[in-house]
Parts: C-alpha cells; sequence; structure tokens
C-alpha cells in the first residue's frame, strides 16, 4: 500500500512512519512542515527506499491534493498539541486543526481515498464517570477558556471525518488517542511525563500540578502505533471511532514518586497552582482513562507494555539526548 503520513515528523507520527516503512512492501510519503516535528525521528526511515518526506504544509491544497492522489491510504496525524501550546496560543489551534483536517478531507473525498483522522481523549472534556467509552458525554467548560479549543477543535475534526463518510462516501476512521508516551516525545508543550522525567534527571523539583491526586493512564507508542494501522485493512471500521489507550492509571504523585524512584533523582516533587503554571480560571479533569473494549473487540488489540517499561523508555530517551545535547 502507498501511505500518506501528515504530520509524520513528529512524536507519534514518526513512530508510525517506522512501523509502515518496516514493510518493504508499503511505499510511505511524509508531510511534515516541520514546526514541532523534527526530521531527526525520521533518520530510521530515511535510510529505507520506500520512504519519501516533503517539507510543506496542510494549508497547501495543491500540494495536499497531490499526494493525496499518490496515496491509497491518508494518516492524517497533523495537529496542534500540547497543553502550554494550545494555552498560550488558541487561535493557532483552531485554524490549524480545524481548517487543515478539512483540506486533507477534502482531497481524501474528491480522491476517494481511506483516510485515519487521529483524535483525542481530550473530547471529554471534564467527564471523570469511569473509564470512559466512545459514546460518553462530553463535558467542557466555558468557550471563553482556551483551555478547550484543543478538544473543541478535535471534536469539529471528528464531526467533519463522520460528515464525509456520511454524505460524500468518503471511507473515514477516527481513533482517540490518550496520553502515548515513549521515546522522541519532549516535554517542550507540556507532556507531563518526559516534563518530569527530564525535571528528575536534571535535579530539578517535579512540579505536579493542583493536588496531584488527578488520575492518567499512559500507552506506549509502540502499542498505539499497532492501533493505529491494523483498523485500516478492517471494513466494519470505516465510520466508526476508537479509543487507543491503556486502561492502567495512577495519580500524578504517584507518577512523580515512581520517576524519582526509577531514575534515582534526589529531587523533591512540588505542587504548583493550575493558575500559575498555566492561566486563571484554567480546568483540568480528575480523572481519564479510557474504555477499549470497541477497539479489543474489532482487531483484538490491547496494550502490551506496562507502565513500568514505558518509564524505562522515556528516561533512556532523555539521558540519550542529554549526553549528545
Amino acid at each position: 500500500m502507498k501511505y500518506l503520513v501528515t504530520g509524520g515528523a513528529g512524536f507519534i507520527g514518526s513512530h508510525l512512519v517506522d512501523s509502515l516503512a518496516g514493510d518493504k512492501n508499503n511505499e510511505v510519503m511524509v508531510l511534515d512542515d516541520l514546526s514541532t516535528g523534527n526530521r531527526s525521528n525520521l533518520d530510521g526511515a530515511a535510510q529505507l527506499p520506500n520512504y519519501r518526506f516533503v517539507e510543506g504544509s496542510i494549508f497547501d491544497e495543491p500540494l495536499v491534493r497531490k499526494l493525496v492522489g499518490d496515496a491509497d491510504i491518508v494518516v492524517h496525524l497533523a495537529a496542534s498539541v500540547g497543553v502550554h501550546l494550545i494555552v498560550q496560543r488558541p487561535l493557532e489551534t483552531l485554524l490549524n486543526n480545524i481548517r487543515g483536517t478539512e483540506i486533507v478531507l477534502e482531497a481524501c473525498a474528491d480522491e476517494q481515498r481511506k483516510v485515519l483522522v487521529a483524535s483525542t481523549s481530550e473530547i471529554y472534556g471534564k467527564n471523570a464517570t469511569g473509564s470512559l467509552r466512545e459514546d460518553s458525554d462530553r463535558i467542557l467548560g466555558s468557550p471563553l477558556k482556551s483551555r478547550w479549543a484543543y478538544s473543541t477543535s478535535k471534536a469539529v475534526d471528528e464531526i467533519l471525518a463522520h460528515a464525509y463518510w456520511r454524505e460524500r462516501s468518503t471511507p473515514s476512521i477516527i481513533v482517540r488517542l490518550v496520553n502515548t508516551v515513549g521515546a522522541r516525545q519532549t516535554g517542550e508543550y507540556g507532556m507531563f511525563v518526559p516534563g518530569l522525567v527530564g525535571q528528575a534527571l536534571r535535579g530539578e523539583a517535579l512540579t505536579v500540578y493542583g493536588s496531584g491526586e488527578q488520575r492518567r493512564s499512559c500507552c506506549h507508542v509502540g502499542d498505539t502505533a499497532e492501533a493505529r494501522v491494523r483498523p485500516l485493512g478492517v471494513e466494519e471500521a470505516v465510520g466508526d471511532v476508537f479509543n487507543v489507550g491503556s486502561p492502567e492509571e495512577i495519580s500524578i504523585n504517584d507518577l512523580a514518586r515512581t520517576i524519582v524512584g526509577m531514575t534515582g533523582s534526589s529531587s523533591p516533587v512540588e505542587h504548583i497552582s493550575y493558575d500559575v503554571a498555566y492561566e486563571p480560571g484554567f480546568e483540568d479533569m480528575e480523572r481519564r482513562v479510557p474504555d477499549i473494549s470497541k477497539i479489543s473487540a474489532l482487531i483484538g488489540w490491547g496494550p502490551t507494555r506496562r507502565l513500568t517499561q514505558i518509564l524505562e523508555d522515556v528516561i533512556a530517551y532523555a539521558r540519550a539526548t542529554m549526553k549528545a545535547a
């Protein structure tokens, strides 16, 4: 198959590209403007003859149409991500995620290409009522709070993908990613695991926002990549949405203490209010854990790596990066 991966130089995208290009029967094209992605993430794939990189924007409609026309399947990952980036630049988030997705979907509709759209568990907002199913209610704060710009933009992405499938027969699949973590991820845009790991390795205080009793789950990027590739070959997945994450949960306080222990750090844990960390009135959720029974029933998928292995990989990558700097 010929794949086009938008945002393929990013953390998650590069791992997916590695997986796809590792099959010599595939051809893989990457479109990325390198605004948040890194070309070095693709050093491995760049050694393969079935890989091609195109530096460009998903706002470049003629370019997107040409690349979509050259592909059999499109995996759309290009988006603004990270809480810090979203709070600081909500307008950019809305335009990138909505307008960019519209351009990709329109090209896929015209060419009748199958497309997988990456969404997020941020869709659920403040809903903390147990394991979240794909049909769980969205509970959001005021639309004037920039915190919810990302959730809103990705909800529109999902609505667009579903509408293109229903009204224009565009074969679309939506996956909601839940805290994907692993090597190549940085804490630059507010990703909490690599951020805490970096602080521990530098001997700095680990900053935990709020009480630290909020609970999260983490899914290894290798498991996430598998869960994004396999539904593409299943016809029953078209027109539907699937959670991709781990049901293993931990409090942020316990996560910080675990990281301190695994890194051998003497760093203390320091609690900071959300108002100081982000902006006055910032809202967060107490718990976010996915129900993955739907994708499990479809393709038999479930995460294979536990939190300890995830943290080992992040710590090893952070150490190597710091040594190379």
